[in-house]
């Protein structure tokens, strides 16, 4: 079923409700931009090759499904298909033709290889949205460069940013923000072709590079590319790598959300350590001053805060001054404290061996939509009978014959 046609929609149903996306994708940034429109209630067919997908054998690993896995992709159908086959390429072109999205993310032209590139599939399903994702995009001269997180994460300055603001101590992004900055655009993108379909009844074609996308969602890509002059007594682009971390008596190491430095946040914060003093202090007298003396006054700040028994205290009295602060914590903790508890950030989804694993949920909290994480991961080639059936209507006859040429194949651990 496609968007526009007649459907009546309840109140409570997902937002994606009708909408069929066929997921070739691998390991982070194509699965977790499935995941989301999955979470949005689309249904989702993952199509995997005879191997698998990559983070299928990762560990941990519950019974024959690893965690990593899961977190992606539970909620999702799983087929398996050769699409180097003829007859593997037919059957997926004749899932293209009755579904409303293709996701994709191997390296540009292999698609088109395979004989199912957007000019091919959108012949017969002019409204397909169809959505690449590769390192550096279909074309121009890194077209053929080979791509993860890390090699982009360095390509496009993360690396050396997060590095220089350590001291000159260089490590890789340990979450991989590269591939789901991506599945963020890409998502994105897809809901508005969507929406562009409703008023063109055409589809798209949308081609994301993960390169672009940290170009685009760097904040301080303007400063970076600006080459005037600067006003020496402003503070450019907030610089939150300066935003001090310091440690109270309890031990817990706390965040405030400001620049020490800053005209107007300078006076607030000695308003908060109440220190009234520093305001006549010659090292501070406005920010070219304080950022020469910049660990000076760092260390006030740190002798302040190291007076102060808990992290609440800390807060509360910055609070009273209207300064956010964070406590330092493990991604275990935030997700095991009362407020993922209160706001459902945290879900369970079927192990497939009798027990349960947590999982984060989709952030989005809508009013009247059915939203967020739901169903249980699947194996590979588990759905191949059921979608095959449904879809193309082959029988059970034509389906074994595709198992025993290896069209399609499937891995189900044995009960």
């Amino acid at each position: 079923m496609h968007i526009g046609q007649d459907m009546k929609v309840t109140q409570s149903a997902s937002p994606l409700s009708g909408i069929r996306v066929l997921d070739l994708t691998r390991v982070l940034a194509g699965p977790h931009c499935g995941r989301m429109l999955c979470d949005y209630g689309a249904e989702v067919i993952k199509v995997e090759p005879p191997e698998g997908d990559l983070t299928r054998f990762t560990s941990p690993r519950v019974g024959s499904l690893s965690t990593y896995f899961i977190q992606q992709n539970a909620g999702k159908k799983c087929i398996s298909i050769d699409l180097s086959t003829m007859r593997g390429a037919e059957i997926f072109r004749g899932l293209a033709d009755a579904s409303d999205v293709v996701l994709e993310n191997y390296r540009p032209g292999v698609m088109d290889r395979l004989g199912l590139g957007y000019e091919t599939l959108s012949s017969t399903n002019p409204r397909l949205v169809y959505a690449s994702i590769s390192g550096y995009g279909a074309d121009g001269p890194w077209v053929h460069r080979r791509a993860y997180a890390s090699v982009i994460g360095a390509e496009s300055g993360l690396t050396r940013a997060q590095g220089d603001a350590r001291s000159g101590h260089y490590a890789n992004d340990p979450w991989s923000h590269a591939d789901t900055y991506t599945a963020l655009e890409t998502t994105t993108a897809i809901l508005a072709a969507l929406y562009q379909r409703e008023r063109t009844g055409a589809g798209e074609r949308i081609d994301v590079s993960m390169a672009g996308t940290m170009l685009y969602v760097n904040e301080h890509m303007h400063d970076e590319l600006y080459d005037g002059p600067t006003d020496p007594n402003w503070i450019r682009s907030f610089q939150p790598g300066d935003y001090p971390i310091m440690q109270v008596a309890d031990g817990s190491h706390v965040v405030i959300s400001a620049h020490p430095a800053e005209r107007g946040t300078f006076e607030i914060i000695v308003a908060v350590m109440d220190k009234p003093h520093l305001l006549n202090d010659s090292r501070f007298v406005d920010v070219q001053t304080r950022m020469s003396n910049f660990e000076t006054l760092l260390q006030e700040m740190r002798t302040w805060a190291a007076s102060l028994a808990t992290a609440q205290d800390f807060e509360d009295r910055c609070d009273e001054f209207g300064l956010a602060v964070g406590v330092m914590r493990t991604a275990r903790e935030l997700a095991e404290n009362e407020w993922a508890e209160v706001r459902g950030a945290i879900t369970t989804v079927p192990d497939r061996i009798g027990g349960e694993i947590r999982v984060p949920n989709a952030p989005w909290h809508f009013t009247h939509g059915t939203v967020g994480t739901r169903g249980e991961p699947r194996y590979r080639g588990e759905d191949n009978r059921d979608v095959l059936h449904d879809i193309l209507s082959l029988s059970d006859e034509e389906i074994s014959s595709l198992e025993n040429d290896g069209v399609i194949s499937s891995r189900i651990p044995k009960t």
